[in-house]
């Protein structure tokens, strides 16, 4: 009997609790049994051309075909059983619950009948199977045992482990490669230590007042520049994407980061200027709340990004948008496209406008170095 076939049998007629286990063979009830790791007729088509399903993998997957099929193949590759492919999954099914007759898929194994298993107590049963010559009655020849032919048809499979033991790779490569990444790793955070100690001997050093300032800038988090960003979603620079367009170059639509970031908004970001050849770099606060600054910080408040509307600065400890300019450098981004009104009232202001593309991604990058090269005059001209 061909396991393939009985296997159909067992599932169209709702007997699969009938099949059990029992060390390393299946049994169908008490007529018969067979190794769990004998190959079927059933090969697919999206694998290795001589690969065949075993009776293991087409038993778990019958009995497990339920779930969903990330969950199928974990459950398969805890208990170490090959799985069926997930383009073969649908075919295999209507196979087996005899919704199809038959499928190309399926190709006849020479493979000998088994005989059903005789009415044997436990013990003579394991007698028998144990002794390793229960010969086959149809097919083979006095001398060949069943488990004779099933170690002539099985092949190894590989695992993660497995792949230790490689023809063109030791596992000193391996060792020495894994060994380079970790040095990789841990010079990269050495150079951004260093990074941020330069920045802050930078801050330091420029005082911004000089005086009992200093002293303050000793401290992570004080005396260091200000940036301030609009907190309404209708302009293109906000405290969600400020840290992407400044640090790395790229303009991302503030909708775009609140959907990956993970977390509510944050109050304060840090921003530095990474992609120069200068490795002394500055570090800078990005915050959108100008109500929440006190008399000192508006101190340390260097730049602003503009919206272009005058109730922005309503509250501002400054006399009118001539002082704002001359003590705050401004900037405006706008899409290039958009029309020339919607800066008319940016125009007349001491501020820094920049365009950039809807679409082209590519050229975000100069639109970035166009604000840290206004930003640094503005900073060399105030330490002065």
């Amino acid at each position: 009997m061909d396991p393939l076939t009985l296997l159909r049998e067992y599932t169209i007629r709702n007997s699969l609790d009938k099949i059990v286990r029992v060390n390393d063979e299946y049994r169908f009830g008490s007529d018969y049994s067979f190794p769990a790791t004998i190959e079927t007729a059933y090969r697919s088509k999206h694998v290795q051309s001589t690969r065949r399903y075993t009776l293991e993998t087409l038993v778990h997957f019958i009995t497990n075909h339920n779930l969903k099929h990330t969950d199928y193949l974990q459950h398969a590759r805890a208990l170490r059983i090959p799985a069926v492919t997930l383009p073969d999954r649908k075919t295999v099914l209507d196979y087996l619950t005899g919704k199809i007759q038959s499928s190309d898929s399926i190709v006849p194994l020479d493979f000998p009948n088994i005989p059903q298993i005789p009415a044997l107590n436990n013990v003579e049963r394991n007698l028998q199977y144990d002794s390793n010559e229960l010969a086959i009655q149809e097919g083979l020849t006095s001398e060949k045992s069943l488990i004779g032919l099933i170690k002539a048809k099985e092949r190894p499979i590989k695992d993660r482990e497995a792949m230790l033991v490689f023809k063109t790779r030791d596992f000193y490569s391996v060792l020495a490669s894994a060994m380079k990444r970790d040095e990789e790793k841990q010079r990269s955070e050495a150079l951004q230590r260093k990074d941020n100690i330069v920045a802050k001997n930078r801050i330091e050093s420029r005082g911004f007042g000089m005086g009992d300032e200093v002293t303050k800038m000793r401290k992570i988090g004080e005396g260091v520049p200000i940036i301030l960003v609009p907190s309404a979603f209708s302009t293109l620079i906000t405290i969600y994407n400020v840290k992407d367009f400044l640090e790395d170059g790229v303009f991302i639509p503030s909708d775009d980061k609140v959907k990956q970031m993970k977390g509510g908004k944050p109050e304060c970001v840090t921003v530095q200027k990474k992609f120069s050849r200068d490795r002394v770099v500055t570090a800078y606060e990005v915050r959108d709340k100008p109500s929440a600054l006190k008399s000192e910080d508006w101190d340390r408040v260097v730049a602003v990004f503009v919206l272009g509307k005058e109730w922005q600065f309503k509250d501002w400890p400054f006399k009118d948008h001539v002082e704002i300019f001359n003590k705050i450098v401004g900037f405006y981004i706008r899409f290039e496209d958009d029309s020339i009104e919607s800066a008319k009232t940016v125009k007349q202001w001491n501020v820094k406008i920049i365009s950039i593309s809807k679409n082209k991604r590519h050229q975000d990058r100069a639109a970035a170095l166009e604000v840290w090269n206004k930003l640094e005059e503005f900073m060399q001209s105030r330490s002065r």
